[in-house]
């Protein structure tokens, strides 16, 4: 059984769209081990307490130095044991030690088409504001791995999602969670846990 973490710091939306992929079957072989958020208050921590999963804080202000939390956030992730960690909506720059120590076993759910629209600074409605001052027709959302960089890591799976008249950018968000994230993120992890795809050269192929 292949064991994620997922990591959240708000509602936890991306993490409910895992939990009933899991229970319904559609993501094999995989179980949710731990939910880490960065905000004791955040509504995700309760998602996962009603479905018996063990939540834990980690917040970086309730340590000393960033070190500190760094590795406390590591050792959390060995002590659960896991094999693959799930970033959805994970406000906090993944430390490189934690990187290092998980080559291409952290994933990211961005809510844009990479390499449109992310980077620093483009994150939650951000990027829906962006995308709606530059006029674009379709957005989307990409899952991809991890590295040192921002959104930089080899894509592993992207879904566009057309821009509508009229759209805001909290309507524009909704639209690309319900039509693309709660789709491709649930995907991707299955892949993962099925050993279906692979990294060559920077870059995702199917086995």
């Amino acid at each position: 059984m292949h064991k994620i973490a997922v990591l959240v710091s708000g509602g936890g939306t991306n993490l409910q769209a895992i939990i009933d992929k899991i229970e319904d079957g559609t993501i094999g072989n995989t179980k949710i081990e731990v939910v880490i958020s960065n905000k004791k208050d955040a509504y995700a921590l309760e998602r996962a307490a009603k479905h018996n999963i063990e939540g834990v804080c980690i917040a970086p202000k309730e340590y000393e130095s960033r070190e500190a939390f760094s590795q406390a956030l590591l050792d959390t992730l060995k002590a659960y044991k896991v094999d693959l960690i799930v970033l959805a909506g994970y406000l906090v720059i993944i430390p490189e030690i934690v990187i290092a120590s998980y080559p291409n076993k952290i994933i990211n759910i961005h809510p844009s088409l990479i390499p449109s629209f992310c980077g620093d600074g483009f994150y939650g409605l951000h990027v829906h504001e962006a995308v709606l001052a530059r006029g674009n027709k379709v957005t989307g959302a990409t899952v991809h791995f991890v590295d040192e960089g921002t959104d930089t890591g080899p894509i592993i799976l992207q879904k566009a999602v057309y821009v509508q008249e009229g759209d805001t950018p909290e309507i524009l968000q909704k639209r690309v969670m319900e039509e693309a994230e709660w789709k491709i993120l649930p995907e991707a992890i299955d892949l993962i846990a099925n050993n279906k795809i692979e990294v060559i050269d920077n870059l995702v192929r199917r086995k």
